[in-house]
């Protein structure tokens, strides 16, 4: 089955991207839904065909966030990440041992 529709610049269509879609109706032979759409990052026009099984209106659907709104508005108060934060991080993992044993951590929370 069929999760999402995307153009050929791999970005991921979605409903506000669709421009025009209809059936494709065979007298023999499985049908078609065509979708008809202008890529949101490129710009480019695509259609689509997707079998008439296959076709569900979900498909056309943003993908849901996983974060809260004080959890977006605490990670754009952090900013972007800089090069001496990566270095620093970089050398804490090479110099890392072992992996801490994170039920442990949980418990001290």
């Amino acid at each position: 089955m069929r999760t999402n529709i995307r153009c050929n610049c791999g970005n991921r269509v979605v409903a506000k991207d669709v421009m025009q879609k209809g059936y494709y109706l065979r007298v023999t032979g499985p049908s078609f839904v065509w979708v008809k759409f202008r890529c949101s990052r490129c710009k480019k026009l695509g259609e689509q065909f997707i079998r008439q099984e296959e076709w569900d209106e979900r498909l056309l659907r943003d993908a849901p966030c996983e974060l809260s709104e004080e959890e977006k508005a605490r990670f754009r108060a952090l900013g972007p990440i800089d090069m001496d934060e990566i270095i620093s991080v970089h050398t804490k993992l090479r110099d890392l041992k072992r992996l801490p044993d994170l039920s442990e951590a949980a418990r001290d929370k």
